[in-house]
């Protein structure tokens, strides 16, 4: 059986390979999904990965069960923006996660995941690439059970920690060579105080 499969997000390409050995119909969007009734009753299956935008409740009321994330953190960990940078900074587990996406940002049960180890000798550029190869690979992995409906999510455990894009203000002057700043030099300088709300240093 031939899907249509809706893409999005920047990163999502990167998909397409693994999404073609099916021949599936791959649809690509990387600006904000509005609701459209007749695309989303089209849709056989959502794929978010790198996609910045929050998708509306009552899209994902139609798609129950029909869309995924990718999300390079390990989950419940890191949800939310910047997962790599975040998790480097309050030191915090680190991996990635397949999940339903669910109207909570990144609390959707868990398909699959795996978690990570880095050496202090990376940048928070090369962290990044690797988390993204990381998930790409599982991805493969675990793509044609999930689109054989052969899955037995689990819901996330409690806690965990969650940011904002807005979150990075203040840790901006930590990255003083940007993406490239070795992560040697920000391992642990903030400590997540568990409200969402403020930090201790």
């Amino acid at each position: 059986m031939i899907l249509k499969i809706l893409l999005l997000g920047e990163h999502s390409l990167r998909l397409k390979k693994i999404l073609e050995k099916n021949e599936d119909t791959i649809e690509h969007k990387t600006d904000k999904l509005e609701y459209n009734k007749e695309l989303l009753n089209s849709i056989d299956f959502m794929i978010s990965y790198g996609y910045k935008y929050i998708i509306d409740k009552h899209i994902l009321h139609i798609l129950h069960n029909k869309a995924i994330n990718l999300h390079i953190s390990l989950l419940p960990w890191n949800r939310g923006a910047d997962p790599n940078l975040w998790s480097f900074i309050e030191n915090t587990p680190k991996g990635v996660t397949i999940h339903y996406i669910s109207p909570e940002v990144d609390k959707g049960d868990i398909i699959a995941q795996k978690e990570l180890f880095f050496s202090d000798q990376e940048t928070l550029r090369s962290s990044y690439e690797k988390l993204c190869w990381e998930i790409e690979k599982l991805f493969e992995e675990v793509w044609p059970d999930i689109r054989n409906n052969n899955v037995s999510p689990r819901p996330q455990p409690s806690g965990g920690s969650f940011h904002s894009t807005k979150d990075r203000e203040k840790v901006q002057h930590l990255l003083h060579k940007g993406w490239d700043t070795p992560v040697r030099d920000i391992i642990g300088r903030l400590k997540y105080d568990g409200s969402n709300k403020g930090y201790e240093f």
